[in-house]
């Protein structure tokens, strides 16, 4: 059983089930949290279809009444009842620097927050946005006082009602009215650790019997709802643990009442952490992100897959000047991956597109089937589906005078790393190619050894990682016998009682699990075999993988990468493992996907430059 997320990952839920049994964060050995970037990227997508959702730890805070406004700009409350399950959203509307709306959704109950929504637009009372990390859109009315929003959710083939309520400006960040200690409300902070810039949101309130109670979340790290204990208020002297992590906090609270200054203590390191009351999380800081206007053009653009009866949306980004040009086409790894392949705030391929163009290298990203602006069904596509999809980006690329038909070239990142090379294998007109974090192992073996490598990079035991895998090989096997999602589901149930899995996983996850592991794209990833496609692939060929990426082992994928490329009489390539780069090819301390969304990099400039160095090495005239 795996996860396709938005990290481009393939990653078991049992990695997310057993590590959540340890709490914490990536500062301690032993706890590492679920994966923000990429299980809990799944469970975002699954749980509005079941209850394997983890409910959040908050404690009875009392809503702020609704001002009504003529505006969408605000934050917005809704309940959207998925099965069993109930999951509380929040929608963040703002104004864009060119003076357009954007937004912003947190999933409280599992602790995803900032969630960038795509395609905002208002058109009278009509609002309309999508989610395409997720798949979803959300369509709705706005009431004529500006204080509701209601409307349907959409996701996959399912359709669910979804209200939205404005919330009071600072709602839930102002002090409760019946406060008994100026401590109580939420509170934002971020502390700098290790290389990582870890946001923090603290509740704190009061139970029946006058005691304060406090719950931590860490969004950059998908963890929500961390109870603390020993929460006291002596004076201005404020004082938490969060035990599961082994963390302590004191502070002292301003005259205003605004601020709390003081240090957080945990595995015998101090820092300093300051919280300022707010409901608004801190901003996320991503340095990389171009900014406009940019030195070069831009253009939206729309090409169409005729045989599978979509239509692909996508950016181009051209040099300043007449070109022609040599071009690029991005290829996304797994999951619903928009044009920019947005993880954990962060845009790699829009920063990849952006230093491209700037070298002189025209650039086309798209979003995937069903993502974004693109139409057609994500769900129902196998790897193979999307490959028909690069073939028609190719095709379109041709047609354009501002492009050298003869210098396209494919990117593939991850999952995209498996897809270009099948384009290569059948057709002549790609140029070179570029794999990155790309999978060189069989579909199931990559998912077995990534979750050894995370479980193990988490600190857990052999005996325990070594069950984790058999339980893994298990379950395959049923897969691939089994097609009918409940008749795999009860037999997974079986499975998880005969192994003594069922404190690592429970029940509520083993429908939405049964479902993707009989989907078409998992029952073709599951036993595909890359080598065939990498051996016919005869273009020149550039191979890179961080030496810390836990999700694509460096070593045994670039390895067989290598091997293949030899074995096929590829005259032309390089294989290249790049030091301290995690699979997102960010500097980081362990490669853990809980560092990602804690990272301010979003990807390397050292391998930006061998990219763009070896690509202009390649199309040279």
């Amino acid at each position: 059983m795996f996860c396709r997320c938005s990290a481009n990952s393939f990653l078991h839920p049992i990695i997310y089930y057993e590590i959540r049994r340890w709490g914490g964060f990536v500062l301690k050995p032993k706890a590492i949290c679920n994966c923000f970037a990429s299980t809990l990227a799944f469970l975002f997508l699954c749980s509005f279809f079941s209850a394997a959702a983890k409910t959040q730890t908050q404690a009875n805070r009392k809503p702020s009444p609704p001002q009504a406004s003529a505006t969408l700009e605000g934050n917005w409350a809704g309940s959207l009842q998925a099965g069993d399950a109930v999951l509380h959203l929040v929608l963040h509307v703002s104004k864009a620097e060119d003076g357009s709306l954007k937004a912003t959704v947190d999933s409280l109950d599992q602790g995803v927050y900032g969630i960038e929504v795509t395609a905002f637009s208002q058109d009278g009372s009509d609002l309309k946005f999508s989610v395409s990390s997720v798949g979803a859109l959300y369509e709705g009315k706005i009431s004529a006082d500006y204080s509701g929003i209601h409307g349907t959710w959409s996701q996959g083939n399912v359709g669910l009602p979804l209200s939205f309520r404005r919330q009071a400006p600072g709602a839930g960040a102002k002090k409760p009215g019946d406060a008994i200690a100026s401590s109580e409300g939420v509170w934002q902070a971020a502390l700098e650790a290790n290389g990582l810039r870890l946001r923090f949101r603290l509740h704190v309130t009061h139970d029946d019997q006058k005691q304060l109670l406090a719950a931590l979340d860490s969004p950059d790290m998908g963890i929500s709802g961390l109870p603390a204990v020993k929460v006291s208020q002596k004076l201005s002297v404020f004082h938490f643990e969060i035990p599961v992590v082994d963390g302590v906090y004191e502070g002292t609270i301003n005259p205003a009442k605004t601020a709390i200054t003081g240090t957080w203590t945990q595995g015998g390191i101090t820092r300093n952490l300051t919280f300022q009351r707010s409901d608004q999380l801190l901003e996320l800081i991503r340095p990389q992100n171009p900014k406009k206007p940019y030195p070069y053009r831009e253009e939206e653009v729309t090409f169409a897959n005729p045989k599978a009866q979509v239509s692909l949306a996508g950016t181009l980004t051209l040099p300043s000047g007449q070109g022609p040009f040599p071009a690029a086409i991005l290829i996304a790894g797994s999951g619903p991956q928009d044009r920019d392949e947005t993880v954990a705030g962060h845009h790699p391929f829009l920063v990849l597109a952006d230093h491209l163009t700037r070298k002189g290298i025209a650039v086309l990203r798209y979003d995937k089937r069903g993502i974004g602006k693109s139409t057609g069904e994500f769900d129902q596509a196998t790897t193979l589906d999307f490959a028909g999809d690069a073939a028609r980006a190719l095709a379109y690329l041709k047609s354009r005078k501002e492009i050298e038909a003869h210098n396209i070239g494919l990117i593939g990142h991850s999952e995209g790393g498996i897809i270009a090379p099948m384009l290569v294998s059948q057709s002549s007109d790609v140029a070179w190619v570029v794999l990155l974090a790309a999978p060189g192992l069989k579909g199931e073996d990559v998912m077995l050894l990534q979750s050894e490598s995370i479980l193990k990079a988490a600190g857990f035991d052999d005996d325990r990682i070594a069950k984790a895998r058999d339980f893994n090989q298990q379950s395959y096997a049923l897969a691939r016998k089994e097609r009918d999602p409940e008749a795999l589901e009860a037999k997974l149930t079986a499975l998880v009682d005969s192994t003594g899995m069922s404190t690592t996983l429970p029940p509520t996850v083993l429908k939405p699990q049964a479902q993707v592991m009989t989907s078409p794209w998992f029952r073709f990833f599951l036993d595909y075999d890359p080598i065939p496609a990498l051996k016919k692939t005869q273009c020149p060929v550039l191979a890179l993988n961080g030496d810390k990426d836990l999700q694509m082992a460096s070593k045994e994928n670039l390895g067989q990468i290598r091997k293949a490329l030899q074995e096929g009489g590829n005259k032309d390539f390089q294989t290249k493992e790049l030091p301290g780069l995690n699979h997102l090819f960010q500097h980081a301390p362990t490669g853990s996907p809980t560092e990602y969304g804690g990272i301010e990099e979003t990807f390397s400039p050292d391998a930006l430059t061998s990219i763009s160095d070896w690509i202009l090495k390649h199309t040279a005239p």
